[in-house]
């Protein structure tokens, strides 16, 4: 097994960015997640909310700010965020630091209601990993369980193939394959067989090892197409014939690292 794909997310709900390599932090992937946008009530947007947010575009600049880019609109250069600290609305973590105001118009236009950018100063505050093996790992970043999320490019082939084979039972026409995007991964293996990452405690990813801490519970994020926005109602459909226990429906798991280091697309995949 390999690692196949690394992806991370410089705002928090956008599109995700294909790279080769990435560096473990105690919170996640650097780069993940430290910036999202947030509501007159200080809490976080998520595309469940505002589904325009996947249109959105963000590359990291030189300077440590961001680049925003999104269908309809203008593009804009944030500078690094230097704003007093605002509170904020959003599991273990009160405040974050607020960016330029220019950032606040741009969401603002985007999505048709009052918001405001905000860049998460200090990961290593926000814990909600649980110490484990003397290693006290963070949730640091604006993600809303563990640092990171693995997929298995099998376990999609095979929820795909679900998929068609409900539509073929209803007398429908098969949708087309989802993409890997549509689930939001950190990490995209290939190699396994389908679903066997279902009952892995630790995996050993290049020589970074890591705890798994949970199965990934899917919510409506699934349901959004990210290139049309269409909302359907597949995976969940299907997840929920086939992948729900606990009043909730599965797929990927949840990691937390155990060392720090680089991961880089290729890297040997060794379930413990």
């Amino acid at each position: 097994m390999e690692l196949a794909e690394i992806r991370t997310y410089l705002v928090k709900s956008t599109k995700g960015i294909s790279r080769s390599s990435a560096h473990v932090l105690p919170w996640g992937l650097d780069g993940d997640r430290r910036w999202a946008v947030m509501d007159p009530r200080g809490g976080v947007i998520w595309v469940g909310e505002h589904p325009r947010l996947l249109t959105v575009s963000a590359a990291e600049t030189p300077e440590g700010g961001l680049h925003l880019s999104a269908d309809g609109m203008t593009e804009l250069k944030v500078p690094p965020a230097t704003g007093g600290p605002i509170p904020v609305a959003f599991p273990n973590l009160d405040r974050a630091v607020l960016a330029h105001a220019d950032a606040h118009e741009w969401f603002t236009r985007l999505l048709g209601k009052p918001a405001r950018l905000i860049w998460l100063a200090d990961p290593g505050h926000r814990t909600v990993a649980e110490e484990q093996d003397g290693y006290r790992a963070g949730a640091g970043s604006f993600v809303w369980d563990t640092p990171l999320m693995l997929i298995s490019t099998s376990s999609l082939r095979r929820l795909n193939d679900w998929i068609a084979e409900g539509a073929m039972t209803r007398q429908e026409q098969p949708p087309d394959p989802l993409g890997i995007v549509r689930f939001r991964p950190n990490a995209v293996i290939d190699g396994a067989e389908p679903f066997a990452e279902d009952a892995w405690t630790s995996v050993r990813i290049g020589e970074i090892d890591f705890r798994v801490s949970e199965l990934c519970d899917r919510c409506v994020t699934t349901l959004w197409d990210p290139v049309t926005l269409d909302r359907g109602t597949e995976p969940l459909r299907t997840l929920a014939r086939r992948r729900r226990w606990d009043g909730k429906t599965w797929f990927g798991i949840r990691l937390v690292p155990r060392n720090l280091g680089e991961l880089r697309v290729g890297d040997e995949v060794r379930p413990g």
